[in-house]
């Protein structure tokens, strides 16, 4: 059997598509390292959101090659740039053995199988097994179901749909992950039981556009759509402490969602709103298909309905024709709203997307300078959302050690905000009360009101308290 080094880049659901590949290798008798040195089978899953993301998974592949000097190695890239650039790929590394498109992860044990069979049997790396599989894949949302737990994991994603209809300029998605096609409900609350079953306490629901879930497959039922119909059955299941989901759209946020904050007690108060920009110009431009004042209707709406909701955003700076006006129309907006958090992300061009063809691409400097500057009101709005939390009592999900200090042990609220203590490893994967000392940024410090948990009933848990 061989071991498998398997390194993901891009969001959330590739992390989801990268375990659940591992989960299908192990169940073959592989094993998975987290060494690249020792790996007989070496894959990347990629992401083409940008093109720096994309340059870093080839220049990685292409050191990779040295370690088969000594032993034939079996080398695959993955999901989105793999998708999206198909058997170029094989061109641009010639060492490259697989390319395996976001819908056919489901093939890839069969795919490392055959090419190990093949270049052990050679006893050289210069074989070359070199398959490309990239086509649709009926129900391929369907297979993205099983999971590799940690020991004392508490907090795990879930896939409830793939694909994405709305096609905004900028936007490479559509063309590498498909059309937006839903899991059956029932499917989804399943696999959230067995998790529970297994000790996980959160999840989080993952989709491209996931408030938009099922509304292509499934018929709204006493006013409610289908995703609304989805978070209503995970209320019910014994357990779940929590429940969170990302990304949404804000045209899916219609008031049967925003109620659901009201309602449902597991449903954590934060929202991830992506805004993009807040030109109206820019945003037809974009065609994302509402305007800066409907966005900021929308937050009002949110906020009146839950005054402690943590809000957070992705925006992009430098869209092709973005004006200095343009620009000062976002800075003000996300000023407006103060985030909790946002990520800012420099436009980059996506080849066969409409906005890669536009004239007036902006250069590099301005797009720095604009990502800069809104970076450091956006670091600004986040120690104050973050200021108020000090001194006062929260209440943290804990995950385990902290990933920047192993020895302190690290949760999050409801609200998203990361708190770091020293405690006990026997906390971990419980509910507990944190007193807030200090804060740095994005992150809070403080200590165990008490050695005991909360009620591991959600419906006692206390919400955030914010001065915003």
């Amino acid at each position: 059997m061989a071991r498998i080094y398997i390194k993901t880049y891009g969001c959330q659901m590739n992390e989801r598509d990268s375990e659940q590949v591992a989960q299908m290798l192990t169940d073959r008798g592989h094993t998975i390292t987290v060494e690249e040195e020792e790996a007989d089978v070496i894959l990347l899953n990629t992401c083409s959101v940008r093109d720096l993301a994309e340059q870093k998974a080839l220049g990685k592949m292409g050191m990779l090659r040295s370690l088969s000097w000594n032993r034939p190695i079996v080398y695959g890239f993955l999901g989105c740039m793999a998708q999206s650039r198909g058997s170029t790929l094989l061109d641009d590394v010639p060492h490259l053995d697989l390319v395996v498109g976001t819908q056919k992860f489901h093939r890839v044990a069969d795919y490392v199988d055959r090419a190990l069979e093949r270049k052990w049997a050679a006893r050289r790396d210069d074989v070359r097994f070199a398959i490309v599989d990239v086509g649709e894949e009926a129900d391929s949302q369907r297979t993205i179901r099983d999971h590799i737990l940690a020991e004392k994991q508490v907090t795990a994603f879930v896939s409830i749909m793939q694909g994405c209809n709305m096609h905004c300029t900028f936007c490479i998605v559509p063309s590498t992950r498909g059309h937006e096609r839903s899991r059956p409900l029932i499917e989804i609350v399943d696999e959230v039981r067995a998790l529970v079953a297994e000790g996980v306490k959160e999840v989080t629901l993952l989709g491209q556009i996931v408030n938009l879930y099922g509304r292509h497959e499934f018929s709204p039922l006493d006013g409610k759509s289908p995703f609304v119909q989805l978070l209503d059955e995970l209320q019910e299941v014994d357990g779940l402490e929590r429940i969170r989901f990302t990304s949404p759209h804000p045209i899916g946020f219609r008031t049967d969602l925003i109620e659901a904050f009201v309602r449902l007690p597991k449903l954590v108060e934060h929202i991830h709103l992506p805004l993009q920009s807040g030109s109206n110009r820019i945003l037809k431009a974009m065609h994302r298909t509402y305007t800066a004042e409907k966005y900021l209707a929308l937050v009002d709406r949110i906020r009146a309905v839950r005054p402690s909701m943590a809000i957070t955003t992705d925006v992009i700076v430098g869209y092709p024709g973005e004006t200095d006006a343009d620009y000062a129309m976002t800075r003000d907006l996300v000023d407006r709203v103060g985030f909790d958090n946002a990520f800012i992300f420099k436009y980059s061009q996506r080849k066969d997307t409409p906005a890669a063809a536009m004239p007036d691409q902006l250069p590099d400097t301005v797009k720095e300078s604009r990502n800069h500057d809104l970076l450091e009101l956006v670091d600004w709005w986040a120690r104050r959302r973050n200021e108020p939390f000090v001194g006062k009592q929260v209440e943290i999900l804990c995950e385990g050690p902290s990933k920047t200090n192993p020895n302190r042990l690290a949760g999050r609220t409801r609200g998203n905000k990361i708190v770091v203590f020293e405690g006990s490893p026997a906390q971990v994967g419980k509910l507990i009360k944190i007193h807030v000392q200090r804060t740095t940024g994005y992150t809070l410090y403080g200590e165990p009101v008490d050695a005991s948990t909360l009620s591991e009933s959600s419906s006692n848990c206390t919400p955030h308290t914010s001065a915003f």
